[in-house]
């Protein structure tokens, strides 16, 4: 096996080095908006369920066998009524 010259090992070194600084920059680069994305989508999330909270205990609405229900109505209160 022949060997390698240090001058050549070394620009494999810096060519490899360079090579996954860029993959890490790409994937950085597609990272940053996923967890963004996920960290609206969580305080989206907790604002519904206080806005929930909020309404189950506003006057008139009651828990009727186990079921979150309007009195009155027959239909089980959901998320798309909240629209």
């Amino acid at each position: 096996m022949a060997k390698a010259d240090p001058e050549t090992l070394q620009d494999l070194i810096s060519a490899v080095q360079a090579f996954l600084q860029r993959v890490q920059d790409q994937v950085q680069t597609m990272f940053d908006p996923i967890i963004g994305r996920t960290d609206d989508m969580s305080r989206l999330t907790e604002d519904l369920e206080k806005n929930i909270a909020d309404l189950m205990t506003q006057p008139g609405v009651e828990e009727l066998e186990g079921e979150n229900r309007i009195p009155g109505h027959t239909e089980e209160l959901t998320v798309a009524h909240l629209h």
